[in-house]
């Protein structure tokens, strides 16, 4: 993993001219954003596993996968539990906290993000597209029966819906499954709308969905910036980078716009 470095006083200054109250802008966040609050940023859903493969022998995108969860739930469970484990008593630090923040400020101002911590809804977004949804809904597979929990500490290993008793599972979006068809909707709707200033935060950008916001932004005119230590898919397609750790540049752009 590339080291963070100092935060850069000249891009600062021009990322904070781009957001005035008359702008709107998309924030595209990843692992990286939660890093500061503690969350590891390797791959996986919501960034939780290194390049080795599981206990079971199996890598952990086919452990975290809808066709493994058909055929074997308890195993796609155990990795859902250590996923919950890792999020749980984490807090949003200053990247989450400057974003919504940010919504009261601009025009417009949206967070796409794909992690499943819920730590920017925590600090207050809500204009927020959770691409791939978020840990603590869970819903029955079998039913209609859901509930919002705050950890998973009451849960068997392989929980059970108290309805119906039906395996359950949280709302997020396992490998090869698709999209939330309401989340992609706001995506789309968003996008058409365009955006003065989109910034990458964070993410390596792999999946097309999540670069595509940041090339479509740079044909229509709009400001690119990428936040990150390393580069990325949409490196190139960023007018501004700043290799600096999120929750560090966004304290310092915080501080340039009075917030």
């Amino acid at each position: 993993m590339t080291a963070p470095s100092a935060v850069d006083p000249a891009a600062i200054d021009q990322l904070a001219a781009a957001l005035h109250p008359d702008a709107s802008a998309l924030f595209i966040t990843g692992a990286g954003v939660s890093a500061d609050s503690g969350l590891p940023t390797y791959r996986g859903v919501g960034g939780l596993y290194d390049d080795q493969d599981t206990e079971e022998g199996v890598p952990i995108e086919v452990a975290l996968s809808g066709p493994m969860f058909r055929t074997r739930p308890a195993l796609t469970w155990r990795y859902i539990h250590q996923i919950e484990t890792a999020c749980r008593g984490a807090r949003p630090n200053a990247a989450h906290r400057v974003m919504a923040a940010l919504e009261g400020r601009l025009a417009r101002c949206w967070v796409l993000t794909q992690n499943v911590d819920g730590l920017h809804a925590s600090a207050g977004s809500r204009n927020l597209v959770r691409i791939h949804g978020g840990v603590h809904q869970l819903h029955c597979t079998a039913c209609s029966w859901s509930e919002r929990v705050a950890d998973y500490a009451h849960l068997a290993p392989l929980p059970t819906c108290p309805r119906c008793d039906a395996v359950i599972r949280p709302d997020v979006v396992l490998f090869e499954e698709g999209l939330p068809r309401a989340a992609l909707q706001t995506y789309q709707t968003e996008l058409s709308r365009r955006f003065d200033v989109v910034v990458s935060v964070g993410t390596t950008a792999v999946f097309p969905y999540i670069s595509r916001p940041m090339w479509l932004a740079r044909q229509q005119g709009a400001l690119t910036v990428e936040i990150n230590p390393g580069r990325s898919e949409v490196s190139a397609a960023a007018q501004l980078r700043l290799e600096s750790g999120a929750a560090a540049t966004f304290t310092a752009l915080a501080t340039r716009l009075g917030i």
